[in-house]
């Protein structure tokens, strides 16, 4: 059973536009989400799934210059990006990722792939009960489901946001969350403002340099020695569906 994380990412960011190719120490932010994902030991494959959209151009040709798998869709309708680019790469297990997540960990990643393969839910992930940071975002479904959701989400924010169809039909689908020993949900590491921005790069600069495979732990306990470090994005709201 072939394991392919596809990472949704696109320059049109309503908040904070063109953030995927923002850089730190001379790299992008889609570059260190990338190199973080293929640390994976249970991901065989990584697609960036953009649109066709002539902005995203930039996307496509830093993916080509690192040897990523591409494909291109709407913008609007992501569920149909993602169906379309996991027909098109032939996906067994499709691990959702969203290009706001620079810093995602590994370990996590394979966290919730594991809770899907050992336990067979239809669907895992560390979204809906919140105990993670924002920024560690995974989740993993087969790509027999994602058909479903493609031909039976006709909701607009089921096309959207790609998983709805699964997590709020809970009486079709088994359901598993992954749950971390220790809620550490208050802090956040996605970016979508400047105010992100702004304390991802701090803790790029400073972790990145001496340890480019830093983890979760050291993130967490970087932010709990500098409370201050908390207060850059903390007041920021995440958008909810159909926001």
């Amino acid at each position: 059973m072939k394991v392919t994380a596809i990472i949704q990412a696109r320059m049109t960011s309503t908040r904070l536009p063109g953030k995927v190719l923002k850089k730190v120490l001379n790299k992008s932010l889609l570059e260190y989400q990338l190199e973080r994902v293929a640390c994976s030991k249970l991901i065989d494959e990584i697609i960036v799934a953009t649109t066709l959209n002539e902005s995203d151009d930039a996307i496509v040709e830093l993916c080509k210059k690192l040897g990523v798998s591409i494909y291109r869709g709407s913008e609007v309708d992501v569920l149909s990006r993602y169906y379309e680019a996991s027909k098109q790469y032939n996906t067994d297990i499709v691990v959702r990722l969203t290009s706001d997540c620079p810093l995602i960990e590994p370990k996590v990643i394979d966290q919730v792939i594991q809770m899907y393969l050992k336990q067979k839910f239809d669907y895992v992930s560390n979204t809906q009960l919140k105990t993670f940071p924002r920024g560690m975002d995974t989740e993993v479904f087969s790509s027999e489901l994602l058909e479903s959701a493609y031909y039976n989400g006709i909701k607009d924010y089921e096309r959207e946001h790609v998983t709805p169809y699964f997590y709020l039909n809970k009486n079709q689908y088994s359901i598993g969350q992954l749950i971390d020993e220790e809620d550490n949900s208050n802090y956040r590491l996605t970016v979508d403002t400047a105010e992100d921005l702004e304390l991802i790069t701090i803790i790029l600069e400073k972790l990145y340099p001496e340890n480019k495979e830093f983890n979760l732990d050291e993130i967490i306990k970087t932010l709990k020695e500098n409370p201050k470090l908390v207060a850059i994005n903390g007041h920021i709201e995440q958008k909810e569906l159909g926001e």
